[in-house]
């Protein structure tokens, strides 16, 4: 790699990260090209995507962003997801496919925002659901109580509509007026 190729790989890998929820780096030792081709194929079907890294050149890119230092984690072949649309589902999808292949690659640390997230909360965001699961749990723990809020204040105008007529001096319907 010339010195130019270097400089754009750190300025478009530091671009990269900006646009990334959240990042998860991986030791891919042990697959082979067809393998790491079908785990690409699938985290681009989840809105992530997987590259090859050197090493240094992340340290680099790492250096001149707000990300914490994770640069302990970046030694031996390295992988790294981008989680973009779908953070779960990026951690998902590796997860999976490591199930299918002797449980590579391997999860080394991972960053969601701002904050270090070691292999096993990694693991814990896999198992959550999907993100229109989440929303429509939210959806429904919002709507009961306004659902309630809503019957509640209905049953109180009709009682305010009750005692109205009853200071009028309506009948009640089926008493007859004299």
């Amino acid at each position: 790699m010339t010195r130019e190729q270097k400089q754009a790989f750190v300025a478009e890998f530091r671009e990269r990260l900006e646009r990334s929820e959240a990042i998860f780096l991986t030791d891919f030792t042990g697959l082979n090209v067809t393998e790491m081709t079908t785990l690409r194929s699938r985290l681009k079907k989840s809105g992530g995507q997987y590259l090859v890294v050197k090493n240094r050149l992340v340290k680099r890119a790492l250096a001149e962003t707000e990300l914490p230092d994770i640069s302990a984690f970046l030694a031996g072949p390295t992988g790294v997801v981008f989680g973009d649309a779908d953070v779960v589902a990026a951690a998902r999808t590796v997860t999976e496919f490591a199930k299918e292949n002797g449980d590579r690659p391997v999860f080394k640390v991972g960053v969601l925002e701002t904050d270090i997230l070691e292999p096993a909360q990694i693991e814990r965001v896999a198992n959550m659901p999907p993100r229109e699961e989440l929303l429509s749990q939210v959806a429904g723990v919002l709507g009961g109580p306004m659902a309630a809020l809503a019957g509640a204040l209905s049953g109180k105008l009709q009682e305010m509509a009750g005692l109205v007529d009853a200071l009028r001096g309506d009948p009640e319907p089926g008493e007859s007026g004299s």
